[in-house]
């Protein structure tokens, strides 16, 4: 099992590199959403929004699930290691609501730059950030 650290410092490093995604593109849609009126700026900020989701936060956000699925299934005692893992996978599958929520706001930003306020952006920033909270002390702490 000498493999298995190698695969969960992959996870990390991929879990890392979603949540850099998770927490960036809700700031470019503050950008999309302030700037509507600048058309320029607009066609820029979309460029970078799909490149983002597409190029860094889906293959990101597939690595970390298929890693962690691969470490799972490697130490399949961890189901019996306490609720602290099924309440992670909990919250794990809101992160994967959340990246596939994003897609679809970049899609109506696209169609319609005044979708939404900056300010339910800066709200909706937020999220990825509460809900790592929880998995990373599921994960380090093990409370439960």
């Amino acid at each position: 099992m000498a493999y298995y650290t190698w695969i969960l410092a992959f996870h990390v490093m991929s879990f890392t590199s979603w949540m850099a995604m998770l927490f960036y593109l809700p700031r470019l849609f503050i950008y999309h959403r302030e700037h509507s009126d600048n058309l320029a700026f607009g066609e820029v900020v979309k460029i970078q929004e799909y490149k983002l989701y597409a190029y860094i936060g889906v293959p990101a956000m597939w690595a970390t699930i298929i890693s962690g699925g691969v470490m799972l299934y490697l130490n399949p005692h961890l189901f019996q290691s306490g609720i602290w893992l099924h309440i992670k996978l909990t919250f794990v599958l809101f992160l994967i609501a959340y990246s596939f929520s994003l897609n679809r706001i970049r899609k109506k930003l696209i169609d319609n730059p005044e979708y939404k306020s900056g300010k339910y952006f800066r709200f909706y920033n937020e999220v990825p950030t509460l809900i790592m909270i929880v998995i990373v002390i599921m994960v380090v702490v093990k409370p439960i």
